[in-house]
């Protein structure tokens, strides 16, 4: 049906930009796991921002999950909270307390996030953000209550956290805008990597019009419009420190240098 009396042109601009999505989720996925193998420092990093970022995750999931949504976009989802969950093991110490009767899992600072300003950065940003995210959560719910209707006190719960996380997602990417401003100086990150991030955006946008989809899950896509248009307001002000890894988990000390021309090593011979 959706082929005999859909647009022709819209249907193929939705399968078109349906598959760069499938694509660029994939990069995404990759360049995370590479960038987190690769880091040994989380200095200039928000680990704060990665927990917020599990917990959003997994909200997102299992609302997902209790509207029964297609299994693609329940796997990539899914793809997407175990990634969270594994980046803390790798941005924090995580140990097994079984000190008690149930064991707990704690969560220890990194020495080399421990021993920065990043850290005194990342906890100022936390505390106002999260008291801004509680409070939208709260007035949320009791809106979505008294005026929408739900399944059960469970849909409602995972409703209204969803709800904030949509429209309100910037806020657990703001930390790291917030530390690039203490510091004063914006991760290297070469033109190959920024023109992959601009075509992401571009394609998320797209899919935002072209896929049917929930008005609050529309805006919370162009909150990464809002994130990369600052990151680059950042860059043309702040200078490039070439010692602190970007997203990509690359830095400016990480390129390889240019070959000598045969000029050059000449003269440094006869030199």
């Amino acid at each position: 049906r959706v082929f005999l009396e859909g647009n022709p042109y819209l249907l193929g601009l939705t399968m078109v930009v349906s598959l760069l999505h499938s694509l660029f989720d994939f990069l995404a996925f990759k360049n995370d796991i590479q960038f987190w193998n690769k880091n040994k420092s989380m200095e200039g990093l928000s680990a704060k921002s990665v927990v917020l970022n599990f917990v959003c995750q997994l909200i997102v999931f299992l609302y997902l999950l209790d509207n029964e949504t297609s299994w693609m976009i329940l796997a990539s989802s899914g793809i997407g909270v175990c990634i969270e969950f594994w980046k803390i093991g790798k941005a924090m110490h995580i140990e097994i307390d079984r000190s008690g009767k149930i064991p707990m899992l704690r969560f220890r600072d990194r020495e080399s996030y421990a021993q920065n300003k990043t850290k005194e950065y990342d906890a100022i940003a936390m505390k106002y953000l999260t008291y801004v995210l509680f409070f939208l959560v709260i007035c949320f719910s009791i809106y979505s209550l008294k005026y929408e209707k739900h399944k059960s006190w469970y849909s409602w719960i995972l409703s209204s956290l969803t709800s904030c996380v949509y429209m309100f997602g910037f806020i657990m990417m703001c930390p790291q805008l917030f530390i690039n401003y203490k510091l004063k100086s914006v991760a290297h990150m070469p033109w190959r990597q920024m023109t992959y991030k601009f075509l992401n955006t571009i394609i998320d946008d797209l899919f935002a019009f072209v896929i049917k989809m929930p008005m609050l899950h529309r805006l919370s896509v162009f909150r990464d419009d809002v994130i990369f248009l600052i990151y680059l307001y950042q860059r043309w002000t702040y200078p490039v420190d070439k010692k602190r890894v970007n997203e990509f988990g690359f830095g400016g000390e990480d390129e390889p240098q240019a070959p000598q021309t045969l000029e050059g090593s000449n003269s440094a011979t006869a030199a």
